[in-house]
């Protein structure tokens, strides 16, 4: 989600060591959910990568919105989250399947994908084994990934501490497998191969033969060597909590209005930003970086709040807690009577608008909806002559008849409890 202007509040700590620097985004952490808070923003705070900003830890606060652009993976018994990238999958050791050497070859004619083979040969996608070469600096790699899942690039990247990845083209993997495109399989290839821990629990499945239109069939673990079994695929709903034992995965999406990182020592090493310390040493300091954009968090707040008139915006993001509004401009009384209700308000903090524009009632009435005031008090000639006003809070279609010596002190204890709420 993207306004036409960016703006960003934008905070960075610099601390004298790591306990120090801990407790600074403990605090920042604390601020920003005591801020998302008062918004009243329904919102997670995930764990995240770091991405290109770089640092040992992150986390994102997001605003849940089903036309989020941000997947968030959650568990359901205990307080795990995470973003996407970062979301892990737990799993429980077991010994690898020690058969090997019964695989055969089968011919598989034009059939590339994993929906066309395990439609072919009768199985199911999870009874394939995908073989995924990308291109790194480090040369060609070979990853493996049940066929019904996904490789997660960020988990794989940061695993092998990679500085470039990028999926090989089909000459690379013509070099590296022998074979053409949608064949790739890890018998007999000579790169280095990372597997996902799912191929732990994997016996007599389907891989690609290295040959155009051939599988290997019946294959298990021991036919080929790899580097080793990771958590290195996506996470769905469904998969097992990486924290808990008896926790599922679900999944949501989101806005992300908030990021926060622990960037260590890797910008004050760039910069050769030092300090002294007791003993006279210079040493580098130690820091943390903490953001909310601005525009998203006004956009996220329309997205959570809003029905067919306009926005029902929180009180602590309205453009104006109240409006007064007189129904008829040219009446003496009830231009008097709003003004006194205006004034009493500005003058105990109350952040009103008086509009006393000379439109019809249902041209104000809608802009206030519109634009989402969160609260309104509306002043009628009918309702004055029994010393009465309406007031109306923008999330209900109720009207409250007060009277209107009261009205001021009444609109008053909503807005406090609203910001205490």
């Amino acid at each position: 989600m993207r306004s036409r202007e960016f703006s960003m509040k934008d905070a960075y700590s610099f601390d004298v060591d790591e306990p120090s620097a801990e407790k600074s985004y403990k605090e920042m952490y604390e601020a920003y959910v005591n801020i998302f808070t008062r918004c009243g923003f329904r919102f997670r705070v995930v764990e995240a990568d770091t991405g290109q900003i770089g640092g040992s830890f992150s986390h994102e606060f997001m605003v849940l919105a089903d036309t989020g652009e941000d997947v968030i993976i959650s568990c359901d018994a205990c307080g795990y989250a995470a973003n996407l990238e970062r979301a892990e999958v737990g799993f429980t050791e077991r010994p690898v399947s020690p058969k090997k050497g019964l695989h055969r070859r089968v011919e598989t004619p034009n059939q590339r994908r994993i929906d066309e083979v395990s439609s072919f040969l009768g199985i199911t996608p999870d009874k394939l084994l995908k073989t995924i070469i990308y291109n790194t600096d480090r040369g060609p790699i070979g990853v493996l990934v049940r066929g019904d899942r996904e490789i997660n690039d960020t988990k794989l990247k940061n695993l092998l501490k990679l500085e470039e990845m990028e999926l090989a083209d089909e000459r690379t993997i013509e070099e590296a497998t022998g074979g053409p495109l949608g064949f790739s399989g890890p018998i007999g290839l000579s790169i280095p191969l990372y597997a996902d821990r799912d191929l732990m629990f994997m016996e007599d499945f389907v891989i690609g033969g290295n040959e155009r239109d051939v599988h290997v069939v019946d294959v298990n673990v021991g036919d080929f060597a790899v580097k080793g079994f990771y958590d290195i695929k996506v996470a769905v709903a469904g998969d097992r909590c990486p924290r808990c034992e008896t926790g599922k995965l679900v999944a949501t999406r989101g806005i992300e209005v908030g990021h926060i990182f622990k960037l260590g020592l890797k910008y004050s090493k760039a910069m050769n930003a030092t300090f002294l310390d007791s003993e006279g040493k210079e040493q580098f300091m130690v820091m943390g970086c903490y953001g909310i954009g601005v525009g998203r968090t006004v956009a996220a707040a329309i997205e959570q709040g809003n029905d067919e008139n306009g926005m029902i915006l929180p009180l602590p993001i309205a453009p104006f807690e109240v409006d007064v509004l007189p129904v008829n401009t040219t009446h003496e009384e009830s231009m008097k009577i709003a003004r006194q209700i205006y004034e009493e308000l500005l003058g105990n903090g109350v952040d009103a608008i008086l509009d006393d524009r000379d439109e019809r009632p249902g041209v104000k009435f809608k802009d206030c909806d519109l634009i989402g005031i969160p609260l309104r008090i509306t002043i009628g000639e009918r309702g004055l002559k029994e010393g009465m006003v309406e007031i109306k809070q923008r999330n209900s279609k109720e009207f409250e008849k007060v009277p209107a010596k009261e009205a001021a002190r009444r609109v008053m204890n909503y807005v406090e409890d609203a910001k205490h709420s």
